[in-house]
């Protein structure tokens, strides 16, 4: 199992993707299937294409992690969201970032942040896509390393919010 982060942007438009991917066979196979499985109010897991009838490979599954409020939300969400995750997740398989053999034999599980005041698409799609490479690329070198997290916890803060010196 691969775990990866990444966070691009800034403001309503940013992206924040985490993402779970490895072999179907096992738990990540098992959470896949159950979160397709498993749809909550606000909240609706779905494969992610790249265009309709042609899904990723590896088989990914789309989580939002924000509620769906509104039509423009949803469109956000179903549209640029998506298709930035999916042109990221696509182009990490084909340029070797996850394994050739992992085509058909893992999944990725990939839970987003839209946010609800997000207002430009192109923006959405570009930082999900970047965030989706971001995300892979972590989760396959197993990043970060101890010792980032050893500086990172000297300064902690995240674009919401930053501590007063401690």
């Amino acid at each position: 199992m691969y775990i990866g982060e990444s966070f691009i942007g800034s403001g309503p438009n940013a992206a924040h993707v985490n993402i779970i991917l490895g072999p179907r066979v096992g738990p990540v196979g098992n959470a896949w299937a159950g979160a397709l499985s498993s749809p909550t109010k606000g909240h609706l897991p779905y494969m992610v294409v790249l265009q309709p009838g042609v899904p990723v490979k590896p088989m990914t599954a789309f989580i939002n992690k924000a509620d769906l409020r509104g039509e423009t939300h949803e469109n956000m969400t179903w549209g640029p969201a998506q298709a930035g995750l999916a042109k990221g997740v696509q182009e990490s398989l084909l340029e070797g970032v996850i394994p050739a053999y992992a085509e058909n034999d893992w999944c990725v599980i990939a839970a987003v942040w839209v946010n609800w005041t997000a207002n430009d698409a192109d923006s959405v799609f570009e930082n999900n896509y970047q965030a989706a490479k971001g995300a892979i690329v972590a989760a396959m070198a197993q990043l970060p390393t101890l010792a980032t997290c050893a500086e990172a916890v000297k300064a902690v803060s995240n674009p919401f919010y930053t501590p007063k010196a401690l």
